[in-house]
């Protein structure tokens, strides 16, 4: 009995079977493409291959955010630089903590926003994590011009004891002692036309036209009032000669002038210097204060 109804149910399980491969009729049979091909996958054998494929899979490191809170008072200034000589650009609550990007001595440089950054005092901060190997270190080529020699030429004009207007054409070479210091040296030339001139209206003296010409050089020093700009004004002084008619005058000399950097080795420059010296024979000294404008061109090597 078992058996008999074993068998009846195999035979009612292959009917549906038998009944599925009856072709069907050509108008319902799909066209070409209707349907888009199944691509099978092909498993990757385990041995060497495997292992090859498994170590070039990546494995990225996680990104640590290194930050600092505020906690010295209730009111902290975030500035434009590492400095209390630059611009505040913000006023912070103590609390407040903030991504580091970079460290300047006692600075942090730190993300404001999505779009501003500034920097706050250490005392003001503390730090979440060591910051040690986020200390800035600018490029001293970059950012400094100590070290570097400077070559200039200039023309202008120049005004004998304000009695005489002519060309004056020089030359100086500097060095860069420190970023706002400049040690030069320079000589020019120019030439003297005076008119003559009544001295003693009483006896109608007179003294004769001048005409010569005369070569001072000097030494000064010049003191940038904004080093490392690309327009950097500057203070200017030192001592030297003037050679004139065979004789050989000492001079002193001061002035200030502007430095524009068109680019990291070029620059025009622009200065009005005064210089001051004793002229004539030992009976009849007089003194003179000569006034100089110039403009020119210095390279940096």
């Amino acid at each position: 009995m078992k058996r008999a109804l074993l068998i009846a149910a195999l035979v009612a399980g292959m009917a549906p079977a038998a009944h599925a491969q009856e072709p069907a009729p050509a108008d319902s049979m799909p066209e070409p493409g209707m349907f888009p091909e199944v691509v099978t996958s092909t498993a990757v054998p385990a041995g060497p291959v495997a292992d090859s494929i498994a170590r070039v899979e990546p494995n990225p490191r996680p990104t640590f955010v290194r930050k600092v809170r505020l906690d010295a008072k209730p009111h902290n200034v975030a500035r434009s630089g590492p400095g209390d000589q630059f611009a505040i650009v913000g006023v912070f609550e103590k609390g407040d903590a903030f991504p580091v990007i970079a460290k300047s001595d006692e600075w942090y440089n730190v993300r404001l926003s999505a779009t501003e950054t500034g920097w706050f005092h250490a005392s003001l901060c503390k730090e979440f994590d060591d910051l040690s190997d986020l200390q800035f270190r600018p490029n001293p080529k970059l950012y400094s011009r100590t070290g570097s020699m400077v070559a200039s030429a200039y023309a202008g004009g120049y005004s004998f004891d304000r009695k005489s207007n002519s060309l004056v054409v020089g030359g100086r070479l500097g060095y860069y002692v420190f970023d706002r210091l400049q040690a030069e040296a320079g000589v020019a030339w120019t030439h003297i036309e005076r008119p003559a001139e009544i001295v003693e209206s009483l006896f109608g003296l007179t003294l004769e036209a001048e005409d010569f010409d005369m070569v001072y050089y000097q030494i000064n020093l010049t003191f940038e009032v904004l080093p490392g700009r690309q327009m950097v004004p500057y203070l200017s002084g030192g001592a030297g000669s003037a050679i004139m008619q065979g004789e050989t005058e000492a001079s002193f000399n001061f002035g200030a002038g502007t430095l524009l950097f068109l680019s990291k080795k070029t620059a025009m420059r622009w200065e009005v210097r005064a210089y001051h010296f004793d002229s004539g024979p030992a009976d009849a000294r007089r003194s003179n204060t000569n006034i100089e404008f110039t403009l020119g061109t210095s390279f940096l090597f």
